[in-house]
Formats: structure tokens, C-alpha cells, sequence
């Protein structure tokens, strides 16, 4: 296979997706809208997995499992969820395949296997999990229930990208219940916060925390928090959300409780939830027209040490060499491969972790030896050095987090100079066609008016910012009142 990328000014989306399959994150399924994620891919995902598991657990989540099937009847329980789901289900309807009697190397479904009630694979979890609250909680003792899963869900998309929308993906998904409304919504709030700080400090990937609008809320909510990070192309995308159920479930599935004044009273609820969604986030904000460029705090591969040599002994000289280094390393938590294979040349090698967007690069030969030092490079910048033995594994541990930091502040800037604000229509087209970014601009609050601009523009409100600068405008398509601005932008 052909490693050369296509150029990101060439076709954007074929540059991303020459860099999931390139790079070796992904590839294409036999099941339609369907991916298999490689290793590479799946060891990026398990760094965030259980980065992400270990804030779970310091803010008092528990992880549990519940089945991938919900009974139909559960699934319709909560109307405005199951309406909103509708369109995107796969559904069991029976239970047994049999030789087809009229080809017997074929099989067909066996019409008396047929289930007495249709399941639907989950494409979210609340109705089979608040189904089974329902028998954990009677009293206000048995609360708050901080539960999480880690899982795989299966929403029927029509048009399917890797990563960014498969017809089946992992995540995880919180589903906490609470006694009071107060207590609900700073767990929304909470869970938030998680994940504006996992997503820019591991990462670094800027946000903004913001609530969704009534039509962009999840189905089955009272509000919607959500993270909003841009992309190299200037569009949105959507990182992570947090939901503030209300009762809404409680009620749907007769969730009650005995209060502390011995009277019954519906639970209050919320859930949250982050995606291999976070991996085509990680690739379109950091990556080059060279590969992948992967943050230090979550890359599969941190270091990978090259050795450049001619013959058996001089390659001896460097294994031994490398040997300590590599100790150094893993004493400071730092994740290190030698490609000492004699399968393909130092210069291959090079181009080829560059593509995968290891961090560092050591290349080490026996003059390097000779004179106490090494060749470092650094993928973020592509910048070379020769760097002295002495003290290497903690120059590259302050080298690490340096790159950490450069990534994260290249996306910000980026980020920032491209929020423009737009007073009329006119300046609001032209910033998406011409400059793209998110744009600020008033909206009058109304549905009808965001309909109408998605509408026209393909462009919705990504979110309304949280502790947003009050300020008196007119609306950009309607020319009513408005007091602030909220934020638009065409989105993955």
C-alpha cells in the first residue's frame, strides 16, 4: 500500500481518511457503516479509555455493565427518547437461523423462532439501565447511584465516516440517579468539567462548554451541556455531552423514592457520554499533511529509538547502548519502542513513525556513540537536534511535555482566530463560506429561526457558552431582540 497522504488543501476528507487507514488506526468492515479498529487505533483508545476511567473513579463512578438488548416496550417508555432514536435502530426479531429446505448450503431465518417481543440493539442506555434502577432504589439511602459503563452501541447511520459516525462504536455512558434536582444538575455540571479537562490537558484539543439549544438537545433531556472543539477545516465538532434528565426517566419507568419527609418522590437523573469520536477529534485538530501527530499524554507510542548501523557488531554495540536508555525510560512512565528489525531501512522507518505521529524520535549510530549523543526529533515541529547522552531519558520526559504543551497551543490559537463575529446575514455567509470558524452571532431564541438558518446555511447553533457576555443585539436573521450571542458553525 501506498503511504503517500493526500495534501489537506487537496480534499480534506481524503487526507483524513488516508490518515485513519494509513496510519493504521482503522480500516473498512465487512458489516456496512461498520470499522474494524486496529491495534494501533485501539491502543490510542484504550490510553483515553483509561485516562478517562481513572477521573470516573476519583469523582465516586462506579463502572457496571447492562445488556445490548432493550425490549421494544422499555425502548418506548420515554417517548421523546425513543422518537428521537427511532430512525437510527437495529432490531432482533428472531432468534434462530435453519438450512433453507430449497438450498441446503444456504440459511434462512427460521419463521418459528420468531420473538414474542422485538429488541432493539441499544443505541443509548437509559431505558434497560432506569428499567433496573427501578428495583435498586426505594429510598433516599440507596441514592445517589453514580453508575458508568463501558460499552458498544449501534445507531443505523445512512452515511458512515471511521471514527467520526459508524453504524457501531464504543464509548462510555454515565447514568447517575440523585434525590434531588440540585444535586442532578451539578453532577451534569461536574461531568462537564471532566471532560473539558481530559480533552484539552490529554488531548489538547481546545473547547468551549456551552448548553445546547431545545433542538439540539438530546432527546429525552431537560438541557444538554456539551464541549464544542474546531477542527483544522474550520468545522465543529462535537466532543462530549452531558445530560440533564430531569425526571423525565423516573417517571417513564415509575422510578420512586422515600424522602427524608417519608414521602414518595421521583428520582432525578442525568447522563453523560464521549465516543471513538474523540480519536477523528484528535486526528483533524493535530495531524499534517506528513501523518499523524499524536499529544504525548495519550499516544500509543511516545519514543521510538532507530538505529543506524552496518553489520552484526556494530548493531550489538547499539542494542546494548539502547538497553539502558530504554530502562531510564520506563522508569519515568514513559512508553518506548527499538526498531532494531532488519526489515526496512533507517529512513523508512523514520517516514514511517512520522506518519503513525510518534512524538520523539532517537536515532542512535556508533559515531553518535562515540561522541556521547543522539539525534532527536520532534514530530510536532519536525525539528532535529543533537542531544548529549548524559541526563537523555529526563531531557526527553521535559521534552514530552513541551510537545504536550506546543500542540495545545497551536489548536487554541487556531481556534481563537478563527471566532468572528457576524451582525448581519450577509457577514454571516461570508464567514462560512469564505473563512469558516465558528461564528458569533445574536439569535433571537426562537426554533423557527435556527431551523431557518440551518436551512439556508447548513450552519446550526453548536452551543449557547457557559458565563456568555450578556449584550443587547438584533438578530442576525430575524432582526429581533436578542441579549447575547450564541455560536454557529457548519459540523461534522
Amino acid at each position: 500500500m501506498s503511504k503517500e497522504l493526500t495534501s489537506r488543501a487537496a480534499d480534506y476528507s481524503q487526507w483524513y481518511n488516508d490518515l485513519v487507514i494509513k496510519g493504521e488506526l482503522a480500516d473498512y468492515s465487512a458489516v456496512r457503516g461498520c470499522m474494524v479498529i486496529k491495534p494501533y487505533g485501539y491502543a490510542l483508545w484504550e490510553n483515553m479509555r483509561d485516562q478517562l476511567d481513572r477521573m470516573f473513579k476519583e469523582t465516586g463512578h462506579v463502572n457496571a455493565y447492562f445488556p445490548l438488548f432493550v425490549p421494544k416496550s422499555l425502548f418506548e417508555a420515554e417517548e421523546k427518547n425513543a422518537e428521537g432514536f427511532a430512525k437510527e435502530c437495529a432490531v432482533v426479531t428472531h432468534y434462530r437461523l435453519k438450512t433453507d429446505p430449497n438450498n441446503k448450503g444456504k440459511l434462512i431465518v427460521d419463521p418459528e423462532a420468531k420473538l414474542e417481543e422485538e429488541l432493539v440493539i441499544r443505541p443509548t442506555s437509559e431505558a434497560i439501565i432506569w428499567n433496573t434502577y427501578k428495583s435498586w432504589i426505594q429510598s433516599y439511602r440507596d441514592l445517589p447511584i453514580l453508575v458508568n459503563q463501558w460499552a458498544n452501541v449501534v445507531r443505523w447511520e445512512m452515511r458512515t465516516r471511521l471514527f467520526l459516525r459508524t453504524a457501531e462504536f464504543l464509548w462510555q455512558e454515565g447514568h447517575t440517579a440523585h434525590a434531588t434536582k440540585q444535586e442532578a444538575i451539578e453532577e451534569t455540571t461536574k461531568m462537564l468539567d471532566v471532560y473539558a479537562h481530559f480533552v484539552e490537558h490529554y488531548m489538547a484539543v481546545p473547547v468551549i462548554k456551552g448548553v445546547k439549544t431545545a433542538n439540539e438537545r438530546f432527546a429525552g433531556a431537560e438541557d444538554t451541556y456539551c464541549i464544542e472543539a474546531l477542527m483544522q477545516d474550520g468545522k465543529a465538532l462535537q466532543a462530549g455531552t452531558s445530560h440533564f434528565l430531569g425526571q423525565n426517566f423516573a417517571k417513564a419507568f415509575d422510578v420512586q423514592f422515600l424522602n427524608k419527609e417519608n414521602k414518595q418522590e421521583y428520582v432525578w437523573a442525568t447522563s453523560w457520554g464521549v465516543s471513538t469520536r474523540l480519536i477523528g477529534a484528535l486526528i483533524m485538530a493535530h495531524s499534517d499533511d506528513q501523518g499523524l501527530i499524536m499529544p504525548p499524554r495519550i499516544a500509543p507510542l511516545q519514543v521510538v529509538i532507530v538505529p543506524i548501523y552496518k553489520g552484526e557488531e556494530s548493531k550489538s554495540i547499539i542494542d546494548n547502548k539502547v538497553e539502558a536508555l530504554i530502562k531510564e525510560l520506563k522508569a519515568l512512565g514513559i512508553s518506548v519502542k527499538y526498531d532494531n528489525s532488519d526489515n526496512a531501512r533507517p529512513g523508512w522507518k523514520f517516514a514511517e513513525y512520522e506518519l503513525k505521529g510518534v512524538p520523539v524520535r532517537v536515532a542512535l549510530g556508533l559515531r553518535d556513540i562515540e561522541n556521547n549523543v543522539v539525534e532527536l526529533a520532534r514530530r510536532d515541529t519536525k525539528e532535529k537536534s543533537s542531544v548529549s547522552m548524559d541526563g537523555l531519558a529526563d531531557y526527553i520526559k521535559n521534552l514530552l511535555e513541551e510537545i504536550q504543551e506546543n500542540i495545545f497551543q497551536k489548536a487554541l490559537n487556531f481556534r481563537n482566530e478563527n471566532i468572528r463575529e457576524a451582525n448581519s446575514m450577509e457577514e454571516f455567509v461570508s464567514i462560512l463560506d469564505n473563512q469558516a470558524g465558528f461564528v458569533a452571532a445574536h439569535w433571537d431564541g426562537t426554533s423557527e429561526t435556527e431551523d431557518k438558518i440551518k436551512e439556508q446555511t447548513k450552519a446550526t447553533i453548536r452551543c449557547i457558552p457557559l458565563q456568555n457576555k450578556l449584550e443587547n443585539g438584533a438578530c442576525v436573521f430575524s432582526g429581533k431582540p436578542s441579549t447575547q450571542r450564541v455560536l454557529f458553525a457548519r459540523a461534522y
